[in-house]
């Protein structure tokens, strides 16, 4: 079997407010549990899941919230987000291990700025950990 997919992203119904939150799971390993980050929003009714293994002590070392303004991460988001979907409908030339479902962003939603802020550097590091280029 391939290995567990490094991405979950899910965004769906939830009733939550804005959280963070330790996500527990099957896996015994604390650093895998410490490393799954839960953002969800009752009003805008979604919810984001990032299952990645170093994501979070990664991001301490990264820029801080509010170095980039929330248009300047909605729009990088979106570029990220077209490149990425694009490269889940084309299985053949792209590993499906690495996207492995599409990420459903709607452009004209304002999600804030915790979600885009997570969004973006979750990208910045998929694209240095996988080698990839999403621009």
């Amino acid at each position: 079997m391939k290995f567990f997919l490094p991405l979950v992203f899910l965004i769906c119904t939830v009733s939550c407010s804005v959280q963070k939150e330790r996500t527990s799971t099957d896996v015994s390993d604390d650093k895998i549990q410490n490393d799954t980050l839960r953002i969800a929003n009752d009003s805008l009714e979604y919810e984001i899941i990032i299952f990645e293994p170093g994501f979070n002590s990664w991001l301490v070392t990264q820029k801080p919230r509010g170095y980039y303004n929330q248009n300047y991460l909605e729009q990088r988001n979106r570029t990220f987000v077209i490149n990425y979907n694009q490269r889940v409908l084309n299985p053949f030339r792209f590993d499906p291990n690495l996207y492995p479902q599409q990420i459903n962003y709607e452009y004209n939603v304002d999600y804030g700025y915790e979600v885009n802020y997570l969004l973006y550097f979750y990208f910045v590091y998929f694209q240095q950990k996988y080698g990839q280029k999403l621009r």
